[in-house]
């Protein structure tokens, strides 16, 4: 048997006062930074709640229109301003927010968004004046000017590459489901509370998760310029640099988003009443129809993020999930199906929409330099707020031209013309490892 050294024999080499280039040292700091299973998955937790927040708080005036109007006297036009200045505010600011997210800490403004969102609708429950109610809407909208910058930016560089893909799902997920509770949960809130004491329990909802965010978002502090700077060395752009906003792949993304937005707006606002006109669908059951389509997108976009898990063609996945959403729209437009039927149809157009969101995300990912994730999610997904402006007239000048047809054609339109957009966007994307 050969004769073993024993363990306590002295060291005798050099001790390196630095490791050799390209050797990373794992020391306790770098150890606590790296991703693991547990703090990715608090991490997604913690940001598709307050994304899930995100969506409520769009949505919680509209069911309770009535009360308002009753409350102040005030017109229907009266409330849709308020709805139109949360709009622009948000559209003009949300990619300014994306610049500060990436120049500090992507949770900070996150919490402080949620902090004065909360505080905003609270007061907004509060307030005697309809000037002042418009006022509490404006801080409202400047509030979710940080969501999705501050969201995207903490999932691009806290998320480990291999979850990264079910860190999107969950996360549009969330807002998903905000989006479908929101209008029965403020109405039965009202009616056992009163519309002020709606808007004071859905402000608490805030509260909490930005308190959550601050107890256990560990995982997520840190400033997003200095995380950039270490993962590619100092190369990555500039905090305050606008250029990357200007580049071709980008500015397809935003049309993109300006796009399937419309689709949302086609279908989401308008598809009940060009039911009604078209086939004489009663009013319940073309909500039906669309609860369908708004369900079957919301656990959809769960199985797309399985998808993206098992593909780098993100591309592929996109483009054929908008053609499918769009082909699936127009047997609604040429024909009466019949109640199971249009279930079918408009469940199936759903849930190729929400197969396809994940994908959306990543393609964008892929597009953004480290260190750009704030600004660059923010500018694209503005498009969403530019569709909300410009598509509610479109559609309603077709309602009110007698042309309820236009709805579905139109918005299966919408969808089939996103796809030049993903195609140019990975054609232009920089040749480098996403």
């Amino acid at each position: 048997m050969p004769h073993l050294p024993p363990t306590h024999a002295p060291f005798t080499g050099t001790v390196l006062s630095t490791p050799p280039a390209g050797i990373t040292i794992m020391t306790p700091t770098t150890i606590a930074a790296a991703p693991t299973r547990s703090t990715d998955f608090r991490a997604i937790g913690l940001i598709g709640a307050a994304h899930f927040v995100s969506h409520v708080y769009m949505l919680v005036l509209p069911p309770l229109f009535p009360y308002v109007r009753a409350e102040f006297n005030v017109s229907y036009l009266e409330l849709g301003s308020v709805i139109a200045v949360f709009n622009i505010i948000s559209a003009v600011l949300q990619t300014p927010a994306g610049f500060l997210v990436d120049r500090t800490s992507a949770r900070t403004v996150l919490i402080g968004g949620l902090l004065i969102g909360s505080a905003a609708l609270a007061a907004a429950g509060l307030v005697s004046g309809f000037l002042a109610f418009g006022v509490m809407f404006a801080l409202l909208g400047l509030a979710n000017t940080v969501y999705h910058p501050a969201d995207y930016a903490l999932l691009s560089n806290r998320i480990s590459g291999p979850r990264l893909s079910q860190a999107f799902s969950i996360h549009i997920f969330a807002g998903f489901i905000g989006t479908a509770l929101t209008p029965a949960a403020m109405i039965m809130l009202a009616s056992s509370l009163g519309w002020r004491g709606a808007f004071l329990a859905t402000a608490i909802l805030g509260f909490v998760v930005a308190l959550a965010l601050m107890a256990f978002g560990g995982p997520l502090a840190g400033r997003e310029a200095a995380r950039a700077k270490a993962a590619t060395g100092g190369t990555a752009p500039g905090a305050g640099d606008w250029r990357v906003l200007m580049t071709w792949p980008v500015m397809l993304n935003l049309l993109f988003f300006v796009l399937i937005s419309g689709v949302s707006v086609g279908v989401q606002n308008y598809s009940i009443v060009a039911l009604q006109a078209l086939w004489g669908t009663p009013i319940s059951f073309g909500t039906t129809a669309l609860t369908a389509y708004l369900l079957c997108s919301a656990f959809a976009v769960l199985a797309g993020g399985w998808i993206t898990t098992r593909t780098h063609r993100h591309d592929l996945v996109a483009t054929t999930g908008l053609a499918l959403s769009g082909f699936t729209l127009l047997p609604v437009a040429f024909f009466d199906l019949g109640a199971a039927l249009l279930l079918f149809f408009m469940g199936l157009s759903g849930f190729f929409n929400g197969a396809l969101q994940p994908s959306r995300d990543m393609i964008v990912r892929q597009v953004t330099p480290p260190g750009a994730f704030g600004r660059v999610f923010g500018f694209v997904t503005t498009g969403f707020n530019i569709g909300g402006i410009i598509a509610p007239p479109a559609f309603g000048y077709m309602m009110d031209s007698g042309s309820p047809r236009a709805i579905f054609i139109g918005s299966a339109l919408l969808s089939l013309a996103a796809i030049p957009t993903v195609m140019a966007t990975v054609a232009n994307r920089p040749r480098k490892a996403a």
